[in-house]
This record gives C-alpha cells, sequence and structure tokens, in this order.
C-alpha cells in the first residue's frame, strides 16, 4: 500500500533531520545507493582506461600527440574511478516542516535545542505521565 502524500512528506523531513543529526550514521543507511555509485564509477574508470590505453598504442604507429591524450585519458580514468563520489549536503528540519542549510557543529545558538535533546525530552515526559 502506497504512503499518502503527506505521510511521504513526513517521512523525508524524518530523513532530514536524521541525516542532519548524524550523518554518519545516515551514511551508512544509504550504503547500497553509494555502492551501485561508487561500482559506476569503476566501469566508467576502467572503460576509460582501456580506451586511453587504445590511443597511446595507435598513438605508437601515428603520432606522438594522439598517445599523449590517450595517456591523458587514462590518467584522468583511473582519477576518477579511485575518488569517492560527492555526496549532497543534506539541510536542517525546522520546527515548521521548512528545511534550511546545515548547522556547522557547535555554531547552535544559545537557546536553540538539538534534535536529539527533544526527543529525549518528550521521552521524559511521556514516562513521567502514565
Amino acid at each position: 500500500m502506497p504512503l499518502s502524500d503527506h505521510e511521504q512528506k513526513m517521512l523525508e523531513q524524518m530523513e532530514q533531520a536524521l541525516a542532519a543529526e548524524d550523518p554518519k550514521f545516515a551514511s551508512q543507511m544509504q550504503g547500497s545507493s553509494l555502492a551501485s555509485l561508487q561500482r559506476r564509477r569503476w566501469l566508467v574508470g576502467a572503460v576509460g582506461v582501456v580506451v586511453g590505453l587504445g590511443l597511446v598504442l595507435v598513438g605508437i604507429n601515428t603520432t606522438m600527440w594522439v598517445g599523449a591524450i590517450g595517456f591523458a585519458i587514462m590518467v584522468a580514468a583511473a582519477v576518477f574511478a579511485a575518488t569517492p563520489p560527492r555526496r549532497a549536503r543534506l539541510g536542517v528540519v525546522r520546527g515548521d516542516g521548512t528545511t534550511g542549510a546545515p548547522v556547522a557543529k557547535g555554531s547552535r545558538r544559545k537557546g536553540q535545542r538539538s534534535f536529539m535533546d527533544r526527543l529525549d525530552e518528550r521521552w521524559d515526559k511521556r514516562q513521567n505521565n502514565p
């Protein structure tokens, strides 16, 4: 059964709040999409190395410039395959449901509480009021 629009929006807000509060945990939970992206980078890098090697071999028989371009393509493809993909920075979910720019650690305003502090406070209220 598919989620309603309101439920999907709430789920997205919860995901963004989790990613803002604990980015390491959130990135571990997104492992499958990051793994497929890394596999794609390896595949593109391998194809680039093979194409570059082919140009180097063609450059041996023709001119030096074709070989130099092939070598540059090989190096660029290897660097592309070896570097990890960039991750998008998620924003912070505000109390009214809107999102904003990420808050750097230690840059919270004096009266502002973290997401976990608010959850702890709610939990304590529930435990004290049976």
